[in-house]
């Protein structure tokens, strides 16, 4: 797993379509830091998790708070993104407008920091899920 393309769907397959907070965890390096700055007390989103097995645990309780994937799961015909490049090889920017198949649209930017192939710094900007 080395280049942008193929380190985003990879993420958006474990943790979008499919919800696996281990996949999730695998594709982050052992120290790797997943951050939601603008969630906030009570979101289904942590804040900040470091740590493979921390980032593991948070993804499976947040998950655990929301529908079941199969209930409510993104609807790729109405999903866009683009990924951005930038001079640093190791740093890119997904932009996405998500909507779901009951028609909840979301906006988000992903910062994404990459390390030997995996994440180890993921800057996630959405509004909360509550």
């Amino acid at each position: 797993m080395t280049n942008p393309q193929e380190i985003f769907q990879r993420y958006v397959y474990a943790g979008a379509m499919s919800r696996d907070p281990d996949a999730v965890a695998a594709l982050f390096t052992e120290d790797g830091v997943y951050e939601a700055p603008l969630a906030g007390d009570g979101d289904v989103f942590p804040r900040r998790l470091a740590g493979r097995d921390v980032i593991r645990a948070g993804m499976a309780a947040a998950y655990a708070r929301m529908p079941a994937a199969g209930d409510d799961p993104v609807d790729p015909s109405r999903t866009s993104f683009a990924l951005h490049t930038t001079g640093d090889p190791d740093v890119f920017v997904a932009e996405i407008d998500t909507t779901l198949t009951s028609g909840t649209r979301m906006s988000l930017v992903q910062i994404f920091r990459v390390r030997d192939g995996l994440i180890h710094h993921l800057r996630d900007y959405f509004a909360p899920l509550r």
